[in-house]
């Protein structure tokens, strides 16, 4: 699922990182007396500008020896074809969503003039189109053989009572037992049943807000089982055999947990079926479910059979019921199988859904029905709208055998239906081309309307929702959202990794491929140096998705640590290595739940090499690297009639290791010396002999340790001009002023 945060985020986010340090300034601050020998400054950035960007000048050439610096936009480049680019840093300066999504200011090819129209600026810039279609006819129907070892199966019919905002259902499921022990109950998750009060487990943790959207006061909903029987030759009623359980918190008030005892054992292999019917009461669109006016989402809104892992699976030791209620943070874990499912809504409805419809519509003038049918999949959403306007278009690649992309519109969306559809194919085409191939044959995109946002930004089997129809030339966030969500269809649809319990496999891993994409498709480089720097409070990533401090301390390790953790990988063995990382992992786990440990594996596997250590700090520990030049000390010297200046540069490791740690020692004759430490040891000290004074020193001059956070104490200088420190006080309190008066969300 995609996060979002508002602008109050986005702009103090700029402002504290720009305050603090960790967003670099092109120059030096130094706010400290020099003492005697030695300079200690608590505040030094240096940048190099022959690298880090195409800005020309280094500070100490201009008058005041600043240089002037222009706020960023997206400028048009010949070199793409013509096509609009966004030159994108090494250098960047803001952070987009929670997520680790960046639309920040990107650094221009020549002087840009600051402004606030930046939708304008990225409705100007036309990124090119999505790689052409192959001749595509996909065939909807059933998999040949199956892609998934299908433990359940759904046979399910339901009716929209439009007016009531209710839905009648009948479910007939089937649950094989993959272990290898007679199981004796078996546990159902009753999703819906978060919104029943304030006091249940979701609304407690969540305070009732889920990103920017908040629920409505005496807004509730839930899920009621009218009659539950096991079928097996006679029906058995089982009403009097269910019991609610709360095995993370205890809480009494929380019912999205059911435990079902059954008259007789299951033996391994064998099947049981239950068949259920209920009500479905749908909340005013909060949390991925519920009511706009007329737009209906029903997401998790049936008795969805939990999961009963057998030995092995995830490394577990005994196999067992994976149980968890519904919290504030997490999202789902299922198995995979086979949904048939019948939809009847008013004549006036139209009806998006995971799979594809095996019928014709039926509309006997007062109701439509909708047949439906998907395999090889965890899960069944459907959205249904009288105003939907749909679009769809077959598409095939090389690496994509053929999918028809259905578009379900917001009519305030309709003119940007192009946009929509260019997004699913560039997202389809590269990432089966780097990952693996989309197998199913369809894919739906539900634009809810603006006031039904509380469903958007959320991935299915088969179907996503974007962000709801607000402004009506939205910015790169509609394309960004798109893309992260057909993200999911691979490692939250395919791979199916416990969300519960290790939520950074599905949200990181598709953080990650979701920036890459964005970078090769929309000229639009994520800012991971400001990025790394909101990472004040890292944690493992290996924490149950409730485990975390609260939301924001969830996502911030959950889709950005995590993605860094990625980057950081690719930084190390370089993008071709990591390629075949990710491709190896796609191909190894799809539809098998994979874990952390079988992830490092894989990695382990494709680069020949032990990753215990990185591992043990960034992903099951929750570090951060930090490095410090923590003090100079400079002596003068005259041998055989030259004078020498001898340097000792202390430099500490105050957070995780790094296998290569850069430094750059510049000296007052303009020349430098580059060294490499291995950033194990907590201390060294380096020994420079030179004929011209040292004038500073900096811990990775060119930004490649990713997951540094503190890069205030990674530079320092002998020697500081007093008039210098104070102009570059005022400069840093401009900058952060026209940041703020530039971003326009």
């Amino acid at each position: 699922m995609n996060k979002k945060k508002g602008n109050t985020m986005v702009i103090w986010g700029c402002v504290s990182a720009l305050a603090f340090g960790s967003v670099l300034l092109p120059g030096v601050m130094d706010m400290n007396e020099n003492r005697t020998g030695i300079t200690h400054t608590e505040a030094g950035w240096h940048l190099p500008f022959s690298t880090a960007s195409s800005l020309s000048g280094k500070p100490e050439d201009s008058k005041e020896g600043l240089l002037a610096l222009n706020t960023l936009k997206p400028v048009r480049g010949e070199a793409a074809g013509g096509h609009a680019v966004v030159a994108a840093p090494a250098w960047p300066h803001s952070r987009g969503a929670v997520d680790g999504s960046s639309t920040g200011l990107f650094l221009p090819e020549d002087g840009a003039m600051p402004t606030s129209a930046r939708a304008r600026e990225e409705e100007a810039a036309v990124p090119p189109p999505a790689p052409p279609s192959l001749p595509a006819k996909p065939v909807e129907k059933p998999a040949p053989k199956p892609l998934s070892h299908r433990i359940v199966e759904y046979h399910m019919n339901a009716e929209l009572d439009a007016e009531g905002k209710l839905i009648q259902a009948t479910s007939s499921m089937s649950w094989t037992n993959p272990g290898t022990l007679p199981v004796q109950e078996v546990y159902l998750h009753l999703y819906a049943n978060a919104f029943e009060s304030k006091k249940t487990t979701f609304m407690q943790e969540s305070g009732g807000k889920l990103r920017n959207d908040a629920t409505k006061e005496n807004n509730t909903g839930g899920i009621q089982l009218q009659s539950l029987k096991l079928i097996s030759g006679a029906a058995t009623d089982l009403s009097d055999k269910l019991e609610f359980v709360q095995p993370d918190d205890g809480n009494k008030h929380d019912r999205t947990l059911l435990k079902v005892t059954l008259p007789k054992a299951v033996a391994p292999g064998e099947q049981v079926t239950l068949q259920t019917s209920f009500t479905v009461q749908l909340p005013q669109v909060f949390a991925r479910m519920g009511y706009a006016g007329d737009f209906v989402m029903a997401g998790q809104w049936y008795p969805k059979l939990a999961v009963y892992e057998s030995k092995g699976t995830r490394g577990r030791a005994e196999e067992g019921w994976n149980l968890h209620q519904y919290h504030g943070n997490s999202e789902f874990y299922a198995d995979f199988g086979i949904y048939d499912v019948k939809v009847r809504v008013p004549s006036a409805y139209t009806v998006a859904a995971t799979g594809f419809p095996t019928k014709p519509v039926a509309d006997d003038g007062t109701t439509k029905l909708y047949t439906f049918y998907a395999d090889d999949v965890h899960d069944f959403a459907w959205a249904a709208s009288p105003s939907f306007v749909y679009v769809e278009e077959p598409y095939a690649t090389q690496h994509l055998p053929g999918v028809r992309i259905k578009l379900y519109l917001d009519p305030k969306h309709e003119h940007l239906k192009a946009r929509y559809m260019t997004a699913a194919k560039k997202a389809l085409a590269r990432y089966s081309e780097w990952y693996g191939s989309y197998p199913y044959s369809t894919l739906s995109i539900v634009v809810p309307p603006e006031d039904g946002n509380g469903a958007g930004g959320m991935e299915y089997p088969t179907l996503i929702t974007s962000w709801g129809a607000g402004g009506e030339e939205p910015s790169l966030e509609l394309e960004r959202v798109i893309v992260h969500e057909i993200g999911h269809q691979f490692f939250y649809g395919m791979i199916a990794s416990n969300e519960f319990e290790e939520p950074w496999l599905d949200e990181g891993f598709t953080s990650y491929a979701e920036d890459k994409l964005m970078e090769k498709e929309y000229g639009v480089r994520s800012n991971r140096l400001v990025e790394a720097s909101y990472m004040t409070d890292p944690a493992s990533l290996k924490l149950n998705a409730w485990s975390y401090k609260g939301h924001q301390h969830y996502a911030e390790n959950v889709y950005t640590r995590a993605k860094l953790v990625l980057q950081a990988m690719e930084a190390e063995v370089g993008p071709d290595t990591m390629n075949r990382i990710m491709r190896t992992y796609f191909q190894r786990w799809k539809f098998k739940h994979p874990a952390s440990e079988d992830f490092r594996q894989v990695v382990e596997d494709v680069t020949k090499t032990s990753w215990n250590d990185f591992f043990d700090q960034y992903v099951y520990g929750g570090l951060m690297s930090d490095f410090e030049v923590a003090g100079i000390q400079t002596s003068k010297r005259t041998e055989s009639g030259a004078t020498l200046y001898d340097s000792a540069v202390k430099l500490r490791r105050l957070g995780a290791t790094v296998t290569t740690v850069p430094v750059r020692f510049h000296f007052t004759d303009g020349t430098h010396t580059d060294k490499t430490w291995n950033g194990t040891e907590s201390e060294v000290i380096f020994k420079l002999t030179h004929t011209a004074p040292l004038e500073w020193a900096s811990i990775d001059p060119q930004y490649t340790m990713v997951l540094e956070n503190k890069r205030i104490n990674n530079f320092m200088k002998t020697d500081v001009d007093n008039k210098l420190a104070v102009r570059w006080n005022l400069g840093a309190v401009k900058l952060i002023e026209t940041l703020i008066g530039w971003v326009v969300w």
